[in-house]
């Protein structure tokens, strides 16, 4: 039979009420007490019931994550970082892909929501989903805009966006190209373009945007880049708001036989360690990831706490220097 508390107590020569002091790391006991009791529960393979000391607290200890795909360096990197933190705090994750599907990820949020997590961590980019608006549970966003109430935290996209912008005019372009997400989506990252459209109206050049949808597959977004040269072949410098569009840029550069960055410039953004490891000749922005992680976690155990927080949170980035400026 599975052993019960009372025969924890029994061996360990305890009341029932230091064995779930022990459990639950309340009052102060001896060395010697602590140390009976996890010898009795490791000699009777004693499970605790998790399920109800959850009931009793309230609180599960489950965070859930959406994010819109792991795939993605940025994202990738981002979810092991956040997981670390999580599980340092002693939380378990729950992570969704939303892949930007707005009924994937309100099917992911009703799931989430059944397990009782105890807060959200949200990365996605659809907002205007209901039970964002109504749902009673601490919830902060990374890099996106989800409603009035939730925390944003991100990194300085706007310094970010100029910086990148200015780098491409120092070395001599003029005729610069940046290439981003849909406007439609509410996403901080949008402050990446409209520093670059404000750097060059400063310097009296017209800016051109490239909307390129985050989700669609990747021969149709290579198709969409490789049309950049065709409607603009005096192109000078490229500023691509992630780093796997500006990987596929390099490659669409190498097969037409442009030299980068002879031919033209080319800076990114994310600067994830895997970029900068298998790509470290391409200049890029770096977001600091492990940052915005421990931010993330901090302000959301403050949420659950009940605690007044920022509402938004924003770090610095650095300039990863590479060789394509």
């Amino acid at each position: 039979m599975m052993a019960k508390l009372e025969d924890v107590a029994k061996l360990a020569n305890v009341s029932k009420t230091t064995v779930s002091r022990v459990l639950n790391h309340r009052g102060y006991l001896s060395e010697q007490t602590i140390n009976k009791v996890h010898q009795a529960m490791a000699t009777l393979n004693y499970r605790p019931n998790v399920i109800a000391r959850q009931l009793y607290k309230n609180q599960t200890n489950l965070i859930g994550i959406l994010l819109p795909t792991v795939a993605n360096p940025f994202f990738g990197e981002l979810s092991v970082a956040l997981e670390r933190r999580l599980y340092q705090q002693h939380y378990k994750v729950l992570i969704g892909n939303s892949m930007n599907d707005s009924d994937k990820e309100q099917d992911y949020l009703e799931q989430l929501l059944n397990k009782q997590i105890d807060g959200l961590i949200v990365g996605t980019h659809n907002r205007g989903i209901r039970e964002y608006q109504e749902m009673n549970l601490p919830v902060v966003a990374i890099d996106r805009m989800v409603n009035t109430d939730i925390p944003i935290v991100a990194a300085d996209n706007y310094a970010g966006g100029k910086l990148a912008t200015e780098l491409l005019l120092k070395g001599g372009a003029t005729k610069i190209i940046h290439v981003n997400g849909p406007k439609k989506l509410a996403v901080a990252a949008h402050r990446r373009r409209e520093a670059y459209e404000d750097v060059m109206r400063l310097h009296g050049l017209t800016p051109i945007t490239y909307e390129i949808d985050f989700n669609i597959a990747e021969s149709d977004k290579k198709a969409q880049l490789q049309q950049i040269f065709s409607d603009y072949p005096d192109v000078e410098g490229i500023f691509s708001s992630n780093d796997t569009d500006a990987a596929l840029l390099l490659q669409i550069a190498a097969e037409m036989g442009r030299r980068v960055p002879d031919d033209f410039r080319l800076i990114g953004f994310d600067g994830t360690q895997i970029v900068r490891e298998l790509l470290p000749q391409l200049t890029t922005i770096i977001q600091p990831i492990d940052e915005i992680a421990t931010q993330a976690v901090s302000t959301l155990q403050r949420r659950i706490k009940g605690e007044q927080t920022d509402h938004e949170i924003i770090l610095p980035v650095k300039l990863w220097p590479g060789a394509t400026i």
